[in-house]
């Protein structure tokens, strides 16, 4: 049976994330709604890193099954036609049998944009995290380098967390300013339940300290969640993309695009 991949776009405001429940709105669902539309039968998505509640994504990468044979055209505009405005695809094509699209990335990255200024903006309400305080970017990227290589990251988990491991490699993380907006890059292999979000509360949480990097030290080696920060708002996340070898072809800059004028 052909196997496709396929990049989706999605604000994820409206849903309980993606993976489908049985009684609240999921992208899953939507997508694999719309999929079996063109198909013709029942088509089942596989996406490469499961968003929860509110998150967003720029370039999420999914894979399924099919034996329609339509084109890559037609699976992007059929598919576009049955979505919801919050979500769509940009892009599909048949790849290799081997090809999965969780189990096969390389690494996966995620953004975190702050609105931080005094004013809430309507605009952007749901697609970042509004904070009135003053924020110091260049402390943020200080404490948040200690992060940075292969870790056992328990105190940045939710207990929710199912994964039977918290030991993890974070290749790239980087906090930067650009006027009002304060917004965070992270790149790694993989990630723990509110993962991210946790990281980036403790980071706001460390602000308040003389020594943040070195209390970010101890906040990893302690492996206990209760001393991290508060977990961050889902508005402000947006899983950017995943990585993949070459052979597969999967493009790897549909998600370079400016969000927020950044």
């Amino acid at each position: 049976m052909p196997k496709l991949a396929a990049i989706v776009e999605y604000d994820g405001t409206e849903f309980s994330g993606w993976a489908a429940q049985p009684h609240s709105p999921s992208v899953q669902a939507v997508v694999e709604s719309a999929l079996s539309y063109v198909a013709g039968h029942a088509v089942e998505a596989v996406c490469a890193g499961r968003t929860d509640a509110g998150v967003h994504a720029a370039a999420q990468v999914i894979h399924f099954e099919t034996t329609a044979a339509r084109t890559a055209r037609a699976w992007v505009l059929g598919s576009n036609t049955r979505l919801p405005p919050s979500v769509a695809l940009n892009w599909a094509a048949e790849v290799p049998d081997d090809f999965h699209a969780r189990h096969r990335a390389l690494r996966r990255s995620y953004r975190y944009y702050i609105l931080n200024r005094s004013a809430r903006s309507p605009l952007q309400r749901h697609r970042t995290a509004w904070i009135h305080r003053s924020l110091d970017a260049q402390k943020m990227q200080d404490a948040a380098q200690v992060l940075l290589g292969e870790h056992d990251f328990s105190a940045f988990r939710s207990i929710e967390c199912q994964s039977k491991s918290a030991t993890r490699r974070i290749d790239i993380l980087q906090v930067r300013r650009l006027g009002d907006y304060v917004w965070m890059e992270i790149r790694a292999t993989a990630f723990l339940h509110h993962m991210v979000r946790n990281i980036i509360g403790t980071l706001i949480h460390l602000l308040d300290e003389p020594q943040a990097r070195a209390a970010m030290l101890d906040i990893l080696n302690s492996r206990d969640r209760r001393k991290a920060g508060p977990t961050a708002p889902a508005g402000g996340l947006y899983f950017w993309q995943a990585e993949y070898r070459s052979e597969y072809g999967i493009p790897a800059t549909l998600a370079a695009v400016p969000i927020i004028g950044l």
